[in-house]
């Protein structure tokens, strides 16, 4: 066997060296491309190339101002509006001082058993308009009832310009139908009538009517001015009027259209949703002396 001499061992070394520095630098070239062909933008199946990494997205477009949601007109805000176009179409007319009592309870709680039951005004009730010179006719006026002996309180009291609900200002009248009745003393142009049954819960009271009427007896010049009884329990005829929830603003029956004259002033009820017994705190009677 021939020996290879060093040198020739060498200059195989060096060669393989020299190959292997060939593959290092061709692999070192190919990374860039490599790079280069993966941030080129991949075709989708519309033709349209993709966004690559390198580029910088387009600037989002300003978020739109949600719109506003109208809301609609509250019930109050209508009451309102009706009332300043009626006092702007009557001349001469003003709105009926009334001191209110302060509120016993807080919200109107619904008798979803009752039906027929108006729902309630969420706000003040707005100023009633009348003829300047109105005042209350019933103030001190003489009280007579079915009950002639209350079984608490006087009858006086529903005239005697106390409108609270605390105890000692209302009168508590028998069970069933019941009802009282103001001597004006003289016969009066009536624009509004408004009622305070208990008003330290929220009660609705039954058969509520109230009437008008020359005599005592009521037979003569008899105007019906309200009535929620819609069964005929009172005797008196079916009511269309609705329902309502005992409150600090009272009850207020509205003459002015009716055109209503009389001297007696007579209000029915048939017990409430608490119990079978009928109550008044007040009754006034805003008006002018008949012409």
């Amino acid at each position: 066997m021939t020996r290879k001499s060093p040198i020739s061992i060498m200059k195989i070394c060096v060669l393989v060296l020299f190959a292997a520095s060939l593959c290092f630098v061709c692999s070192c070239k190919k990374a860039p491309d490599e790079t280069a062909t993966s941030e080129q933008p991949t075709t989708t199946a519309a033709g349209q190339g993709e966004t690559t990494p390198a580029e910088e997205p387009e600037a989002m477009a300003p978020a739109q101002p949600a719109e506003e949601e109208t809301e609609e007109p509250v019930a109050e805000e209508t009451e309102e509006a009706e009332a300043d176009a009626e006092f702007a179409a009557k001349p001469g007319w003003v709105p009926i001082a009334l001191e209110l009592p302060k509120p016993m309870f807080v919200g109107t709680p619904q008798d979803t058993k009752v039906p027929n039951l108006e729902k309630p005004r969420g706000g003040p009730r707005p100023p009633f308009p009348a003829p300047e010179g109105t005042v209350n006719l019933a103030l001190n006026k003489p009280v007579s009832s079915s009950d002639e002996e209350p079984i608490i309180g006087e009858l006086e009291m529903i005239t005697d310009d106390d409108k609270e609900a605390a105890d000692g200002s209302y009168v508590e009248l028998g069970p069933f139908l019941q009802h009282v009745t103001i001597d004006l003393e003289q016969k009066a142009e009536i624009f509004a009538i408004i009622c305070w049954h208990y008003h330290k819960q929220a009660r609705v009271y039954f058969d509520v009517v109230v009437q008008v009427a020359d005599d005592p007896d009521f037979v003569t010049n008899v105007q019906t001015i309200f009535n929620n009884d819609i069964d005929n329990s009172s005797g008196l005829g079916v009511g269309k009027d609705k329902h309502y929830t005992e409150t600090n603003e009272g009850k207020l029956f509205d003459c002015v259209s009716m055109g209503v004259k009389g001297r007696y002033v007579r209000l029915y009820s048939n017990g409430n949703t608490g119990n079978d017994l009928n109550h008044y705190i007040e009754v006034a009677v805003y008006g002018k002396p008949a012409k």
